[in-house]
């Protein structure tokens, strides 16, 4: 019981959830069940987040393995500055950011790369959870979202590194701005300006892709034009 209350206590000095708290303590206290755990809620989204960093996702698996081990062997250095989750994908950017330059040496030559387009700064944005969603109302619309799906996790690709990362953060993981710039170690201005450039290099990409894409009614919400960034 008081140890319970002592972990609270500390939980919310840190600025951590009790129930990470608990989770942490038992990580370093060597619990395997607690690594399962971890495990289980973190492997699907990591992995998600990393094969849409990594110029080929094939790789995911590997990497999202990586991020485990260096988790188990790197948890006792974890001293709740930021929450497990934010520690937690740092830990997968990072790794997958040391792929991609493993890539950029040893695989270059295999396939080509398109440049991504300029960013057209007319401040325009759209939001791309729905398309990344995997829902349809009859066999057709599902097929048509897939098909537009996989355009934009193309595109998503062609992005520079640090505006892919910061749009996946922001509209597929749904991290708050402050959560992306601790994440990423940058400013707020920072977060906001590589968001909008990276939302309107994004929307650029998916033009120049073809009227597939833009014109589909299936997938029409690619295309949807929301309110800037003003926050």
């Amino acid at each position: 019981m008081q140890a319970g209350i002592a972990v609270g206590n500390l939980a919310s000095a840190i600025g951590i959830t009790t129930e990470d708290a608990v989770l942490v303590a038992e990580l370093k206290a060597g619990s395997e069940d607690a690594f399962a755990i971890l495990i289980a809620q973190y492997h699907q989204p990591l992995y998600s987040l990393i094969a849409r960093s990594l110029n080929d996702p094939v790789d995911a698996a590997d990497i999202t393995q990586e991020v485990f081990i260096k988790v188990f062997r790197g948890i006792r250095g974890f001293n709740g500055e930021s929450s497990l989750r934010t520690w937690l994908y740092r830990i997968a950017l990072h790794e997958a950011s040391n792929q991609r330059r493993w890539w950029s040496r040893h695989k270059r030559q295999e396939i080509t790369i398109d440049s991504p387009c300029e960013s057209e700064d007319d401040g325009s944005t759209f939001s791309i959870s729905s398309t990344l969603a995997d829902a349809g109302d009859s066999p057709y619309d599902h097929a048509a979202q897939a098909e537009a799906r996989e355009r934009v996790e193309s595109a998503l690709r062609q992005l520079p590194e640090a505006f892919r990362t910061v749009v996946i953060l922001r509209e597929i993981e749904g991290f708050a701005y402050e959560e992306i710039a601790e994440i990423l170690n940058i400013n707020l201005g920072t977060v906001k300006s590589r968001l909008t450039r990276g939302r309107s290099a994004l929307r650029a990409i998916l033009v120049a892709a073809g009227s597939e894409v833009v014109n589909s009614s299936a997938s029409s919400s690619v295309m949807q034009t929301s309110k800037a960034v003003t926050r």
